[in-house]
This record gives C-alpha cells, structure tokens and sequence, in this order.
C-alpha cells in the first residue's frame, strides 16, 4: 500500500518528463529558451505569490526555513569543494553542479505531490535560494568573474519580498488578483516538466563515468546536507521533507548552460543532468518513504 502511494508521487512526475521527451524526439517544435523564459519571468513568482496568498506558514517557520536554506546551500558548495578538490576536479567545471540541485522542474512537484500545498510553500523558500545562488555564485565561478547586476533580472526577488509581506501582515490578495495570479502560476508546473523533458532529449550523453560519478556526488551531498541542516535546525516533518527532498535533486540544466556558455566540460555536465534525473526517479520512492 505504501508503494502504491510512493508511484502515486512520482510516476506523474516521470510521465510528464516523459512526455516532454517524446515530444523531442518527435521532433516536434518546442521552444525551450521561450518557455524557460516563461517559467522564470512570468510562472514562477506568479506560483510563489499564489502559495503564500492561499497557505500561510507561521513567520517564525517561515524564518526557520528560509535560514536552514541558505545553511543547506552553503554546507553543499563546502561538501563539493572538498570533493571537487580531493578527485582533482576544477572547480570551476563542477562546482556549480553539484551545489545548486534542480529545485524547480524536479523539486517544486515532487515536494507538491508527497507533502501538498504547505511543503510546496517550504519548497518555494529553498527554490528562491536556489535560484539566485545559480545566478549569482554559479554563474560566475562558471564565468570566472561576478557580475551583482544580474541580480536585478531576477523576478522572483520581487515575488518572494510579496510573499514575505503576505506572511508577515496577514495579507490577502484581492479576490481577481488572487485568482489571476493563481491561473498564471498553475501553468509553471507542467512547463516546468515538459521543458525538462525536452531538455534531457536534447542533451549529449558523454562520459558515462564522469556523469554516474557527478550525479553519485550531486544526491549524496544534498541529501546529506539537507538531511543535517533539518536535524540541526529541529524543523517540523514537513519542512523537513521539502529540504531534504530539494537539496537530494539532480544536477539542474542551468548548470549545462553555464557550463556550455563558459567553456566548462559542458559534455561531463550534460551527461551529469540526464544520469542524475533518471538516478533521482529511481531512487525517490526510497527517498520519500524514508522522509514520510
């Protein structure tokens, strides 16, 4: 019974990436680079402001959460460095792999499935630290220089300073803004999904080795990490979960792209991506019944 409620988590999951593979091969047009840009500018701060409009964590959980991330992250870019170095890796190569996980395509639903509306709040807290840690730290160990006024091109910032104040004051949205906003974030999900699918279609697997071993280091670091930092931070079983099921996702597609922009083993990374997705699915059943 309990197996039956594991598949129930992530074969929807696994379909809809599925999906998005087929829909590659087909060969069928699929404009990655403008559904990305929807996700990221339009979806996602619209699905975070819609989550804390509808489901209102305590401040102080919400605080809890938002410290235990930023730990979390720190702990993997420690963790990764060390093992970067102890193999003899550039980190500059890898770093960004194997400390900023796929917290989005990956995380947001697997975390929405297994813990519902309130681990989907927690989720989004460790996405937002994901997601400008890839586009601050990531992106530039990948450039080699740091760049702070790419922060300004991130629209969740914006959305999460909302969010924050919707917790804080007790905020409602009005009613027609609520639910627009709630239309436009539904939409970010399945994208998300699909766009990953696409993604893994398109990518070149090089190096099978290189990949197997990222990926092996990629899950291992994060879910080590997100697992101490939630013991430490004593956070509640649904907080836990979401961290620990976020920092435990595979090497995130940004991490290609970076690599691929840079001129770093783009090809060890691609392969990274595939191998880590497909080691996660296989591997999150597991993962959940440990967590639940």
């Amino acid at each position: 019974m309990i197996l039956v409620q594991l598949l129930d988590i992530v074969l929807p999951v696994f379909l809809c990436i599925a999906a998005g593979f087929a829909w590659a091969r087909s060969r069928l047009a699929f404009d990655n680079a403008f559904v990305t840009q929807l996700v990221m500018y339009i979806g996602t701060p619209c699905l975070l402001v819609a989550t804390f409009d509808k489901v209102r964590p305590e401040p102080e959980a919400f605080a809890q959460i938002a410290l235990a991330s930023l730990t979390a992250f720190v702990a993997m870019g420690l963790l990764a460095w060390a093992a970067l170095r102890l193999l003899r890796l550039d980190p500059r190569d890898f770093l960004p792999a194997l400390t900023f996980p796929n917290t989005g395509n990956m995380g947001l639903p697997l975390v929405l499935f297994a813990f519902g509306p309130e681990g989907l709040a927690f989720a989004i807290v460790v996405f937002a630290f994901s997601a400008v840690g890839h586009f601050t730290v990531g992106i530039s160990v990948s450039r080699g220089a740091f760049k702070p006024r790419e922060l300004l091109t991130l629209p969740i910032l914006p959305a999460l300073a909302v969010g924050i104040l919707l917790v804080v004051l007790d905020l409602r949205l009005p009613l027609v803004v609520g639910r627009a906003v709630e239309l436009l974030g539904n939409l970010t999900i399945p994208l998300m999904l699909l766009a990953l699918g696409v993604s893994l279609a398109r990518l070149p697997l090089r190096r099978l080795g290189r990949a197997t071993l990222l990926s092996v280091l990629r899950i291992s670091i994060g879910a080590a990490s997100g697992g101490a930092v939630a013991w430490a931070f004593e956070l509640g079983p649904v907080a836990s979960g979401a961290l620990v099921l976020q920092c435990a996702m595979p090497i995130a597609v940004y991490s290609y792209l970076f690599a691929e922009r840079f001129g770093r083993a783009s090809g060890d990374v691609a392969g990274g991506v595939i191998v880590s997705t497909l080691m996660t699915l296989a591997m999150a059943p597991t993962l959940l019944l440990v967590l639940q």
